[in-house]
């Protein structure tokens, strides 16, 4: 999806060159581009890195309210936003890949606006961000493990697991324990859409594209949603952790994305088939927020016992998790990157500038997002900030989607590398997308 021309000779598409005054590498005209090395399934990793972290609690309830309201009617919404986070992964991949450049790098290039919006952005979403997923990764724990403590002190556990973890691995081991537990969450998923035996007829019924009555809201969080947050952004990011680091592993990565957000949409279709079967049929509804899956376990134990009930927790705790440690990793990646550029007086950076590890702006984020939230695990969440996290957060994708859109169509670009007229038709449908829900978002805030 969002290919631009797969080899060193095709062109750039459209938008050649509108980029003016840019202050980046220019059009890439003297540089020579990099073999290109043939796509290996053994190369996979940062594909999954980011997909496992996009899919977490809420996504898992958002599937399944909407398998449970509109049965598979919806199926077709989740197969297009997988193939929308395939491209704008595919994007943000491509950019650092063929420009050398970091992300935040070429944000900075589009003026200094949107160094304002991303200091704010970063600071408020990371304070609140960290008590959800603390919470979400404790719940299924307590409901385990319901007389070893309460859930805010599994939830304060959890935070310094992903703390302890990203402070002393390396990407190398993010990405080995991120397969695992992805593993642990398609197999868990999937045996529970078998085990609700599925109506295959009414679910390839599915992917014929209609909108029920009152479905408008739950199709366009459907496509939005799954697998869709500011870890999109990380991706380019693991690309270079992983090592690649010119336009030479384009094709790698580009199989990378494909192989891990079809992973995904297995993953989704199987939540939307429990959804449809379990739910749907039965006229059962789930609670709001994260506590819905709890629900869900009970629902199962009632229905098919409570090993397959166990079970069904194991995979929630996988996914809560996975989206912890990506989150705590890949933002806190994003933030070194940032702290980074404002250091430079030059405007530019080269290919090994990228941020590291070990770095204390990395390190003080992953602080940030661990010990100052868990104030929020104690309190109710102060209503201003909740406001102010949903206003600046419900902008952060149509901000990807549309500043990707004008990078890859700029001279900041290398021309080979620019984007193809399926990928601004996918991006710009995209960036509208999110645009549309983000107004939807700002509408249903308790002002």
């Amino acid at each position: 999806m969002a290919d631009t021309a797969d080899t060193t000779q095709g062109g750039g598409g459209s938008g050649g060159g509108s980029g003016s005054g840019d202050g980046g590498c220019g059009d890439g005209g003297g540089e020579r581009t990099p073999a290109l090395r043939k796509a290996d399934w053994r190369y996979i990793g940062p594909g999954i890195v980011v997909a496992a972290t996009g899919v977490g609690a809420g996504d898992l309830v958002a599937t399944l309210v909407a398998g449970s309201k509109f049965g598979y009617t919806l199926l077709w919404a989740a197969v297009v936003g997988c193939l929308i986070k395939i491209s704008l992964a595919e994007a943000a991949g491509r950019w650092h890949l063929a420009t050398g450049r970091t992300l935040f790098d070429g944000w900075r290039s589009l003026g200094p606006w949107t160094t304002v919006y991303f200091a704010g952005y970063v600071v408020v979403w990371g304070f609140v961000y960290g008590a959800a997923a603390m919470s979400a990764s404790a719940l299924p724990l307590a409901a385990l493990f319901p007389d070893a403590m309460g859930l805010k002190w599994w939830a304060i556990l959890c935070g310094l697991a992903g703390l302890a973890f990203v402070w002393f691995n390396r990407y190398a081991v993010l990405e080995k324990a991120m397969t695992v537990l992805v593993g642990v969450m398609f197999l868990v998923t999937v045996y529970l859409a078998v085990r609700v035996t599925p109506h295959l007829g009414d679910a390839f019924a599915g992917l014929v594209p209609v909108l029920p009555d009152g479905s408008l809201v739950y199709t366009l969080g459907l496509i939005g949603g799954v697998g869709g947050t500011v870890t999109l952004a990380a991706y380019g990011y693991w690309v270079n952790a992983k090592g690649w680091r010119d336009a030479g592993w384009m094709r790698v990565m580009r199989l990378d994305n494909r192989v891990a957000y079809l992973t995904t949409g297995i993953f989704v279709i199987a939540m939307l088939i429990v959804g449809a079967e379990l739910l749907h049929s039965s006229g059962v509804a789930l609670a709001k927020g994260d506590k819905g899956l709890i629900d869900l376990g009970a629902i199962l134990e009632d229905r098919y016992g409570e090993a397959t009930a166990k079970l069904f927790l194991v995979g929630f705790f996988a996914a809560s998790f996975t989206s912890l440690i990506g989150v705590w990793h890949g933002v806190s990646l994003l933030f070194a990157d940032f702290v980074a550029r404002l250091r430079k007086t030059d405007g530019g950076a080269g290919r090994e500038a990228g941020p590291t590890e070990k770095s204390l702006p990395f390190r003080a984020y992953v602080l940030w997002l661990t010990f100052p939230p868990m104030a929020l695990l104690f309190l109710d969440k102060p209503f201003g900030l909740v406001i102010v996290y949903g206003v600046i957060g419900a902008f952060f994708m149509p901000f990807l989607a549309l500043t990707l859109l004008w990078l890859l169509n700029s001279s900041r670009t290398p021309a080979e590398w620019r984007n193809s007229w399926l990928s601004n038709g996918v991006l710009g449908a995209a960036g509208v997308l999110f645009l549309v829900l983000c107004v939807e978002q700002v509408r249903e805030l308790p002002w």
